[in-house]
């Protein structure tokens, strides 16, 4: 029984990856005959499992969408990459989508196995929130963020080769304090004992990361908390465009909608004024049209320019309609 359960659970990872499988195939992979591949089709078509069929010669199996959501099978690095996302949701998502992932991060950590829940834990206690960030997009894997929550939390310095933003790499050694989700990227605050100062370093530039074994006495931090030290330092080294733009629209309004994402002043008449720093343009106007009202852009010209190129390829295509 315990190796057909194994086998039912295999089965239905492939199957969760939502390709086409021809027979033959799922049938090599679990080692199986078509007869018995067939009956575990039939199990899971049991337990609510939309299984589709196609038959003949080269045909195969494909789950498809159902009327319920049946259990999901994770492996480990999509159960952690899971939590990472909703916790972020968790910590000021707008739209409603906060509680509902509260009660999805409460239910999955209660199943995670003993080896990811502490791994879950100590990134949930060593991640800063900074109240406006959004989830994190850079591209870092959800075990790496693991890796350095549990050494912050272990207190042991860790070294790791860094590449700047000049394309320059170099190795360093450090005390890890905390991790910062903010501007959609991930940033690890930590002590350089190199340059014997506090620096801020972009998880997703950081590779071949190895704890010392060496402990330390936490230092104190040259900040009220690890957030403010990284929006600070990147505001005062940051090289992008400053947008500034009024909202026909009260400023609560607006910051429940994109108030993560920016600086939000009340106005006058139930306007607002918004401010933020970017790199590109495509970011703000998509923040823009997330408000739902009218506005006027201040600034800098090029974003004025931008948008109005958006506007003219939105504008040929519902002509098309």
């Amino acid at each position: 029984m315990a190796d057909t359960s194994a086998r039912t659970l295999r089965l239905l990872s492939l199957l969760q990856t939502h390709r086409y499988w021809p027979g033959t195939e799922l049938s090599e992979r679990l080692g199986v005959s078509a007869r018995t591949l067939r009956r575990d089709i039939d199990r899971l078509r049991e337990l609510g499992y939309p299984v589709e069929a196609r038959p003949g010669v080269d045909g195969g199996y494909q789950l498809a969408a159902g009327a319920a959501l049946p259990p999901l099978v994770l492996d480990d690095d999509e159960a952690v990459a899971i939590t990472v996302c909703l916790q972020a949701g968790s910590q000021g998502a707008g739209d409603g989508l906060a509680e509902p992932s509260i009660r999805a991060l409460a239910k999955l950590v209660t199943v995670l196995p003993t080896r990811l829940r502490r791994r879950v834990d100590a990134l949930r206690a060593m991640t800063v929130s900074t109240g406006w960030n959004a989830v994190p997009l850079s591209d870092v894997d959800p075990a790496v963020l693991t890796d350095l929550a549990m050494t912050c939390r272990g207190e042991e310095r860790l070294t790791f080769t860094y590449t700047a933003a000049d394309s320059r790499a170099s190795t360093r050694e450090v005390e890890p304090h905390r991790l910062v989700s903010l501007g959609r990227r991930w940033y690890l605050v930590a002590y350089d004992l190199t340059r014997h100062d506090w620096r801020t370093f972009r998880v997703d530039r950081l590779t071949d990361s190895h704890t010392t074994g060496i402990r330390f006495r936490p230092r104190e931090l040259p900040a009220p908390d690890a957030a403010t030290f990284v929006r600070d330092g990147i505001g005062s080294r940051r090289t992008g465009y400053t947008v500034t733009a009024e909202i026909e629209a009260p400023a609560l309004d607006v910051h429940s909608r994109v108030g993560r994402w920016c600086i939000i002043t009340a106005l006058p008449d139930d306007r607002s004024h918004i401010e933020m720093t970017v790199d590109n343009f495509d970011w703000p106007i998509l923040l823009l049209g997330k408000v739902e009202a009218e506005f006027q852009i201040l600034g800098p010209p090029e974003l004025v320019a931008r948008l109005a190129e958006w506007g003219a390829r939105f504008s040929a295509a519902t002509s098309r309609v």
